[in-house]
């Protein structure tokens, strides 16, 4: 078997988009430029898009057009991106919030929750100041309220679930390499 698993044997097509969604700190850029480069697709994320497009970070457009503004941003970048073809895309933490997105996510690609429990989340992106839902007193207490709220969204648009734990980015990049390749894509169900 190869080093990564980049040639394994799939049982069914991969898909030709990969979507990977997930709380903030979750690991979705760092695993989508791996996962990308190993499957020979093109990587996006699209908070880092709606960046690029407006010439300003997140926090700047949060505090200029508030949560609803940006929203309204990443919607209209979400459905962009899923319209591409080839892709593996990292979405914003809560792009999964507006049903259009979660339809276009569940419609155009294969989704990929990456979880994780709300206290490695927290020692992932306590020293992160470009995380505006986190500018709080109590930034753990906000990722649990996060979880709570996101966390049956997330599940509701995966077809995958894969808890990231405390392993590399390597390690688990390769384990979804190997769930994709074993997904039998005419069973709807999120996998856990």
């Amino acid at each position: 078997m190869p080093r990564h698993a980049d040639h394994l044997e799939s049982r069914f097509p991969l898909p030709d988009n990969i979507f990977l969604v997930g709380l903030m700190g979750a690991g979705k850029t760092s695993v989508g430029r791996m996962l990308a480069r190993r499957l020979g697709k093109v990587f996006y994320d699209s908070d880092a898009e709606i960046e690029r497009i407006t010439g300003v970070r997140i926090p700047v457009i949060f505090e200029i057009e508030g949560e609803t503004g940006f929203r309204s941003r990443e919607e209209k970048m979400i459905a962009e991106l899923t319209a591409k073809h080839g892709i593996v895309l990292a979405t914003g933490g809560g792009a999964v919030l507006s049903p259009v997105n979660r339809g276009l996510l569940k419609q155009r690609g294969r989704v990929i929750y990456l979880r994780a429990a709300a206290e490695d989340l927290w020692r992932r992106t306590r020293r992160d100041r470009s995380r505006p839902l986190l500018q709080t007193a109590n930034p753990l207490a906000t990722l649990k309220e996060l979880h709570a709220q996101r966390d049956p969204l997330y599940v509701e648009t995966a077809h995958l679930v894969v808890d990231t734990g405390a392993q590399s980015v390597g390690t688990l990049t390769s384990h979804i390499q190997r769930r994709l390749a074993e997904f039998d894509p005419r069973d709807d169900r999120a996998h856990v």
